[in-house]
């Protein structure tokens, strides 16, 4: 049996979770795989995989073996691919990780677009509030926004994006349009937190950052409820951009003080340290570097076209 059909299937059956989506994607039975995967483990000595009915999962070995298999594989089909007619393609499986609420609006939406374009390519979008841990949970790139702690993890920078102000205009016609700071402590501010959680809203005045205690009849633990009450006319809001800026290219929402904005936040991909990052997941993250660094897709209120 050919070693490389082996670590072929390995990978295909990580990628996948189990033995018969791989076997499905190779067209052989489940058994065929098995086999495969019993040979290797014979061969190396090492128990790479535990499989029950239920569940697959990499053993220590099996996940440093893993990442060694991939990249073998990859260099292989590059350098198949470089001297072939049609150049290199991108091939396996992606798995990429985004903060729930900007995954659903800038990420799901360019995963068709992507692929289109890479039909070699599959790709699993886990969409999440929380840290995913990359490198133990087998993720190949996380978007993430605002500051980065330091780690051993690489990051680039997509493109900036910045937190207003917004209210509906019906809103504003009823209250007035507040023009300074001081002005917010007269007005209905939507709250996120809960009570003593609530920290303010950030803003630059005079060169300096400086935050600002709000105050108002509504609050909310959930970002998306916030944005409906504002779209409501229930008060003003401070809101990313890349949430709201469908509404306000759409004048359902306004924004304000826009002279003492904080300064923009980042939008990053990160990825684990690696050599050779697999052809995948470089395309992809230019992808949506070359998405977002386009003036107009932020124009639109990030509406992929």
């Amino acid at each position: 049996m050919s070693h490389l059909k082996q670590l072929e299937t390995f990978v295909a059956v990580a990628s996948r979770g189990s033995l018969s989506a791989a076997a499905s994607a190779e067209g052989v039975a489940p058994a065929i795989i098995g086999r495969r995967l019993t040979a290797l483990e014979e061969r190396l000595g090492v128990k790479l995989m535990v499989r029950t009915t239920r569940k697959l999962s990499l053993t220590f070995e099996g996940a440093a073996f893993l990442e060694d298999c991939q990249r073998i594989l990859n260099d292989l089909h590059n350098a198949e691919a470089s001297v072939s007619a049609g150049g290199v393609k991108a091939s396996g499986h992606l798995r990429i990780t985004a903060p729930a609420g900007y995954g659903r609006r800038h990420v799901a939406p360019l995963v068709p677009r992507f692929l289109e374009a890479h039909p070699d390519v599959s790709l699993t979008l886990d969409l999440s509030d929380r840290v995913v841990d990359l490198v133990n949970e087998g993720f190949d790139c996380a978007i993430r926004l605002g500051d980065l702690p330091d780690s051993s993890l690489v990051s680039i920078r997509l493109a900036d994006t910045r937190r207003v102000v917004v209210a509906t205009p019906d809103y504003l016609a009823r209250h007035g349009t507040p023009a300074t700071l001081d002005d917010l402590n007269h007005a209905n501010c939507l709250s996120f937190g809960a009570g003593a959680a609530q920290r303010g809203w950030v803003f630059q005045q005079d060169g300096q950052t400086v935050m600002v205690k709000i105050a108002g009849t509504m609050e909310c633990t959930d970002g998306a409820v916030l944005h409906e009450w504002c779209l409501q006319g229930h008060g003003l809001a401070w809101r990313s951009w890349w949430e709201v800026g469908q509404d306000i290219a759409a004048g359902r929402l306004v924004t304000v003080l826009d002279a003492y904005a904080a300064p923009p936040i980042g939008i990053h991909a990160v990825f684990p340290q690696r050599k050779h990052l697999p052809l995948r997941v470089r395309l992809f993250i230019d992808f949506l570097k070359n998405t977002y660094g386009n003036p107009a897709y932020w124009r639109r209120g990030g509406m992929a076209s």
